[in-house]
């Protein structure tokens, strides 16, 4: 959770032998936004921030090196690899501008594309590659009698993956995508560029801020009104109570444990460990999307949306609408438009569909489980299409259904979203199995009432949770507006409340997000 910011108030008797600890990086305790040394440091960056407000030059270069700051406190010396991917793709993009022959613009596109998508390869599928490799031998080898080749082996290098490493290489991808499609201009400054990429709010988790969103905000003098810096307060309060209090919580105390061993636990609690696991990553993903969000306000910045209430949908095509919604749209409009979308014909849209869930799966982790759960959605997606021509009653977006339909599509819609958490969050496919066969074959209703006795703190910030979750649009609205209206003493006051709620609620160290391993 939160650490007591106290501790990290320097003292008269300071030793500097400590602040240097605190300064470096290490690896152990990489820094994250619901950190007491983040809210520190961060404090301190908007001091100067404020003076810089209208030295543009100077404000982006002080951004830029906390920015890079920031990610050495997470990823150490891979800043480097940053630095890297910024400088590449900015003078592709420079070539690719100013190329006239399509072919020399294709080419520089096309060597973009291997630059980042070998570095991902290489961080994230180097050792899942080898592995297959290595079994595709043995195999040969038994099939014909190669002794030399059953007997293989070699041993692999031990690869860090660099926090965030998935979400900047995205985002630079989209960068030289959208120059060579003509959509937006080509920056004039490197600095320039290195400050979107590196734009700290949203560097290792997120949202995959696009450059014509983002770009066009960069030389304007930031401006944050009273409503901006309240609504900024309330989407960090929000995301700091979704991830630290909520997620943490039921993670630490329940989902994990039943995650971990499957087997031990009955059916009924099988469910619930799913249903837990569900909120917490919804919770902690959204809670870190929000201070994202909320931290890019305070500096003048708005991003989009990228959660909105998605276990509300009533199917699977709204439920991506609403689910990380700054990667559901960055793969339906820089992988499956690109293969053709829904131009070739039926059958060509749905093999389209499942294609780029299938990548978007293994997007994720080279992993049999996330490609499976990305076949599944991508499978569900393409059914969903199939219905909706057989079935016009059966709508794209939930809110256009009759109210019956509305209703046992987000129950369905919710359960199978569910199914595919068990192969997102499971350890081994052994682990789905035995949840599964639990779930199905040994239920045992009647420890309900012994679970709710045994967790009660748990099932509390579920219900607390989902009940939130499922609120209408326009109370979340009212409470936000609540918070910009009031005095900024009362909005002190519910900031020091939350933390302390934190404070309170923590049984562990600070949780890394779940997606910093993406």
């Amino acid at each position: 959770m939160i650490d007591n910011l106290f501790n990290l108030i320097p003292n008269f008797d300071l030793d500097f032998s400590k602040v240097k600890d605190l300064l470096l990086y290490h690896p152990d305790a990489p820094m994250l936004f619901s950190s007491g040394l983040f809210f520190f440091l961060f404090i301190g960056f908007v001091l100067f921030y404020g003076l810089l407000r209208k030295h543009t030059t100077g404000r982006i270069l002080y951004v830029t090196l906390f920015s890079l700051y920031f990610y050495y406190k997470s990823s150490g010396l891979w800043f480097a690899l940053l630095l890297l991917t910024a400088t590449s793709d900015y003078w592709i993009a420079k070539g690719v501008a100013v190329s006239a022959a399509a072919w020399k613009k294709k080419l520089l596109v096309t060597l973009s594309l291997c630059v980042n998508l070998g570095m991902l390869v290489y961080f994230k599928y180097f050792e899942f590659l080898a592995d297959g490799v290595l079994r595709l031998l043995h195999l040969i080898g038994f099939h014909t009698g190669n002794e030399e080749l059953t007997s293989l082996s070699f041993s692999l290098p031990d690869i860090f993956l660099p926090v965030g490493i998935s979400f900047f290489t995205f985002q630079s991808i989209s960068y030289v995508i959208d120059v060579y499609r003509g959509r937006i201009d080509t920056l004039n400054r490197w600095l320039d560029y290195v400050f979107y990429v590196s734009f700290f709010p949203q560097l290792v988790a997120g949202p995959i801020v696009r450059a014509r969103d983002f770009i066009p905000q960069i030389h304007r003098t930031p401006e944050v009104s009273t409503d901006r810096l309240g609504e900024g307060l309330f989407l960090i309060l929000c995301g700091l109570f979704k991830k630290a209090v909520i997620s943490d919580y039921i993670s630490m105390n329940f989902v994990d444990r039943v995650f971990d061993a499957p087997a031990l636990y009955t059916g009924v609690e099988n469910l619930l460990g799913v249903y837990g696991y569900a909120l917490q990553i919804y919770c902690d993903f959204s809670g870190y999307s929000d201070m994202a969000i909320g931290l890019a306000l305070l500096l003048g910045f708005r991003f989009n949306i990228n959660f909105d209430s998605p276990y509300q949908s009533a199917s699977i095509t709204e439920f991506w609408r609403r689910w990380h919604i700054s990667l559901s749209s960055w793969l339906k409009d820089y992988l499956y438009i690109s293969m053709g979308g829904n131009r070739k014909g039926r059958f060509r849209t749905y093999m389209h569909l499942i294609i780029t869930m299938l990548l978007g799966g293994l997007w994720h982790g080279a992993s049999l489980r996330f490609i499976l759960w990305g076949g599944l959605h991508g499978l569900s997606l393409a059914i969903h299409k199939l219905l909706m021509t057989i079935f016009p009653v059966m709508k794209a977006e939930g809110k256009d259904m009759h109210p019956v339909l509305r209703f046992m599509g987000t129950i369905i819609t919710f359960h199978v979203v569910c199914f595919g958490w068990i192969l997102f969050r499971a350890e081994s496919m052994d682990n789905v199995r035995q949840m599964c066969t639990s779930i199905f074959t040994n239920f045992h209703p009647e420890v309900f009432p012994q679970f709710v006795l045994g967790y009660t703190g748990v099932c509390i910030l579920m219900v607390i949770g989902y009940f939130l979750h499922f609120m209408p649009k326009r109370s979340e609205d009212f409470c936000c507006k609540m918070v910009v209206k009031s005095p900024m003493v009362i909005q002190a006051a519910l900031g020091a409340i939350v933390i302390l709620v934190v404070i309170q609620m923590r049984s562990a160290g600070v949780q890394p997000f779940i997606y910093f391993q993406f």
